[in-house]
């Protein structure tokens, strides 16, 4: 199985040797450090002071040995996404009732959301002295254990590597260009860098936030470089796949399953897949699921025969996950695939269509005439149509599609 490893970085310390034997005084010798025997990286730029930090190596991407899974199987998911704000209200109550009412099973609930803030206030680590908790959740073991006792499947997203939080405070870990300026991909939200060792760290202190508040699985999203152009010469894939790696080895020793957002587009384009750094078949031997982003609106026109994509959902649903099959069909113990499916009204689109219940009930039966069983709706708003799902047929919740 081709798997990589993140390693932890070398620290720099000079080192001394003293001259010896009948000479007064001490000879004192510095070796040239290590960063000056590595290839040339252009540092990042401190956004809040003019000198520019010198960047320490990239972290070790080589091939660990596998790891044992944690036990048990999960149930072929059939989820929802929950912003941390909602989570933390009394609308999360009526999303409970839905899961429970329907054949829902699943939530994947925000731990990390794309501004680099957590769900709940940590009391240590890193995340505590940046101040990146908000207290969206009072109470976050006791909301997932109040979940489980439910028999609902719980997901912690962590955004990676988008976070304006971290970059800000600590500008040597934030990607830069080339040329030293600072990163951002819409909206101008800064991105850290997926090549540091203590940024993987930052996020696997996250994870483990998540394993203590008895989450089943832990699911990275952003877990790519932007799609802008100027960024160091690298490869992008190995650091992406090496950070997954690195934590599904953390994770699984914690008894908890990995999951890795992927972007749709990279299941066909070589071009995508470079950029972004995702490379689909190398993503699906570091995590234990990969999630495709599928969704219609996403597609530009004429992508897989289709005028507009996002008038075909059951169509560009079925076809993008056909080229999954074929991406993965030669590559050995793949992870599962779980398809994130269009809850929305993708207004930009130019001929879009209204979704409702009846486009999300095309796309989960493109998700199982593809021969896939798990699937997960994304809407930023949390409302999801119930008339597209099945009825509950009492307890469903471990039942494998």
């Amino acid at each position: 199985m081709s798997r990589y490893r993140g390693g932890r970085r070398l620290p720099f310390l000079p080192v001394v040797a003293a001259a010896a034997a009948l000479v007064i005084g001490l000879l004192v010798l510095l070796l040239p450090s290590e960063e000056a025997q590595l290839p040339n990286r252009q540092p990042s730029v401190s956004t809040m002071a003019p000198q520019k930090p010198v960047p320490a190596p990239g972290p070790d991407v080589s091939q660990p040995e596998p790891d044992a899974r944690p036990e048990g199987q999960p149930p072929a998911v059939r989820g929802i996404y929950v912003t941390g704000p909602v989570a933390g209200s009394r609308h999360m109550e009526d999303l409970t009732a839905l899961v429970e009412e329907t054949e829902l099973n699943a939530m994947v609930i925000d731990v990390k959301n794309d501004e680099g803030r957590l769900s709940f206030v940590p009391e240590t680590g890193e995340a505590a002295r940046l101040g990146a908790g908000t207290r969206y959740v009072q109470d976050l073991p006791g909301l997932v254990a109040s979940l489980k006792e439910k028999q609902i499947y719980t997901i912690a997203r962590i955004v990676a590597f988008k976070d304006p939080v971290l970059a800000q405070a600590r500008p040597e870990l934030a990607l830069c260009t080339a040329d030293g300026q600072p990163v951002s991909e819409g909206g101008g939200i800064a991105w850290v860098d997926p090549a540091s060792q203590e940024v993987w760290d930052y996020l696997l202190e996250i994870a483990q936030f998540a394993v203590q508040a008895g989450f089943d699985e832990v699911q990275f999203d952003y877990v790519r470089y932007p799609a802008v152009s100027g960024l160091p010469e690298e490869d992008r894939q190995a650091m992406i796949t090496g950070f997954l790696a690195y934590a599904r080895e953390e994770l699984h020793a914690a008894g908890v399953w990995l999951s890795a957002d992927v972007f749709g587009t990279v299941i066909d384009s070589a071009v995508d897949a470079r950029q972004l750094g995702q490379s689909y078949p190398d993503m699906a031997q570091a995590a234990d699921f990969i999630c495709p982003m599928v969704y219609p609106s996403h597609y530009a026109a004429g992508a897989y025969g289709l005028n507009v994509p996002d008038q075909k959902p059951y169509e560009t649903v079925r076809a993008a996950l056909d080229r999954s099959s074929d991406a993965l069909a030669g590559t050995e113990d793949p992870a599962g695939v779980r398809a994130w499916l269009q809850g929305f009204t993708a207004t930009w689109v130019r001929g879009h269509i209204r979704y409702g219940g009846e486009e999300l009930r095309a796309q989960i039966q493109a998700v199982y005439d593809a021969g896939y069983t798990d699937w997960i709706i994304w809407n930023a708003n949390n409302n999801y149509p119930a008339d597209g799902l099945l009825p509950s047929e009492g307890d469903h919740h471990n039942d494998r599609q």
